[in-house]
């Protein structure tokens, strides 16, 4: 694939990336429209088990070919595949992807173990193809701006960093409750993005110990092969002294639509990304002087299609494997730790591994 210079308009490039979209539910449509803005790719297939939820995403991409599997897509030609389908598909998939010779973006988790994520990367290294997840908070201009001043010691040596992602509603998918299908609950759904977050903000420190308690209905969870956590409180010691906790949930009683938030304390100062009036899309980050706080960033900020539209940007760039994706089975452990099962304790969900 020829690299492709920001200077050339599309009635120049050589070649276009082709891209295929496994899964087009609201998330799976939202990032094809990132990424068909990005003017850098064709979407040529699209395949999905509702067949109205394909016809709406072929809306997004004239010329694209309805295609009823994932074999029948790598078989129209694809350099890469947008991965949408549940948990329990998505490391199954993307190998299969990986292994065709394709690029994959996947929605999170990219698997329900660490085990299963380590198998994706290292299917990734193997054929020297870019592999990147939909951890797409890393984009908010506020994360941004707060891992700026991380990276740079302003806040001095950091010692403690809270998190938070509280959704008062919870998926409206029947999989999601599934433990074999999900991998977990609200820790799989919310708690992958905020150990991403404080991991991808510290630069991947090493974790020395992570404790985790689950809760289902008001009450400790008795048995995870049968239900999933809707709340969940977690601990993460790193070597360097630093303390993560973690609070997430479905359908708490938080008194808004959502609570989400990142705060990261320093010696030197702190700094926080939270979202405004309950909402699920408008952040603003803080930095905090003792009692005195200053914004950096407020709404708007579009940022919910930007890792997607930056995967497919690399991916026309001609980018193979990044070393960065090895990253991801740091979080996957993280989480392992959170459950504190061993990866071997999920097997391999039954039934179709088709869009």
């Amino acid at each position: 694939m020829s690299n492709i210079s920001a200077k050339e308009t599309s009635s120049t490039r050589a070649a276009r990336s082709r891209v295929g979209f496994l899964g087009v539910g609201w998330i799976g449509r939202h990032r094809m429209q990132a990424i068909v803005d990005t003017d850098t790719v064709d979407v040529v297939a699209i395949a999905d088990a509702s067949p109205e939820m394909a016809q709406e995403a072929a809306k997004l991409a004239s010329g694209a070919v309805l295609v009823s599997s994932l074999d029948e897509m790598l078989a129209a030609g694809v350099d890469g595949v947008v991965i949408a389908t549940p948990s329990a598909m998505h490391a199954e998939q993307s190998i299969k992807v990986l292994d065709a010779g394709a690029a994959v973006f996947c929605q999170k988790p990219l698997g329900r173990t660490a085990a299963e994520v380590t198998s994706v990367v290292e299917a990734a290294r193997r054929a020297d193809r870019l592999l990147d997840v939909d951890l797409s908070y890393r984009f908010t201009e506020g994360m941004q701006e707060i891992r700026k001043l991380v990276q740079s010691e302003e806040l001095g040596r950091l010692y403690a960093v809270d998190l938070v992602f509280h959704n008062a509603y919870g998926p409206d998918k029947d999989w999601f409750y599934d433990p074999l299908r999900a991998g977990g609950g609200c820790v799989m759904d919310l708690g992958v993005h905020l150990v991403d977050l404080a991991l991808w903000a510290l630069d991947f420190p090493a974790v020395e110990t992570v404790s985790g308690s689950l809760f289902a209905g008001g009450q400790p969870l008795a048995d995870e092969t049968k239900q999933v956590e809707d709340y969940a409180v977690a601990t993460i010691a790193l070597k360097s002294g630093t303390v993560i906790r973690l609070t997430c949930s479905w359908r708490l009683h938080a008194g808004a639509d959502a609570v989400i938030s990142a705060t990261f304390y320093g010696t030197q100062g702190g700094a926080a990304l939270r979202n405004v009036n309950g909402s699920f899309y408008d952040f603003t980050a803080e930095r905090y002087r003792g009692t005195a706080s200053d914004t950096l960033t407020a709404p708007p900020d579009a940022w919910g299609g930007r890792a997607a539209a930056d995967w497919a940007r690399r991916l026309a760039q001609g980018e193979g494997f990044n070393p960065e994706a090895e990253k991801l089975v740091d979080v996957a452990r993280v989480l392992d730790g959170i459950y504190g099962r061993a990866p071997e304790q999920i097997q391999q969900a039954p039934g179709r591994t088709a869009a």
